[in-house]
């Protein structure tokens, strides 16, 4: 079995992101939206993601950023703590 980017250590950290992101970001477009990777900040292990198409102005966003997004990308990529949307 063949590992993915977000479970393989011989990617950087912002690279098992993005691979991580790939992996949720067609749930996003079935209802028009989508993500994107901003950065990770080390020091705080938060990475930062911009929401976008439908998730931008969703009332729902929240739930999906911290019920989805987060909670995926922590499972995936141990050394995030926190994710924050930025604009």
């Amino acid at each position: 079995m063949e590992n993915t980017p977000s479970e393989d250590y011989t990617y950087s950290i912002e690279e098992r992101i993005i691979g991580a992101l790939q992996e949720i970001r067609p749930y996003l477009q079935q209802d028009g939206g989508d993500v994107e990777f901003v950065r990770f900040e080390a020091d705080t292990h938060v990475a930062e993601i911009r929401l976008l198409g439908a998730c931008k102005t969703c009332p729902m966003s929240m739930m999906t950023l911290r019920g989805g997004i987060e909670r995926f990308l922590i499972a995936a990529v141990k050394e995030i703590r926190r994710v924050e949307s930025v604009f």
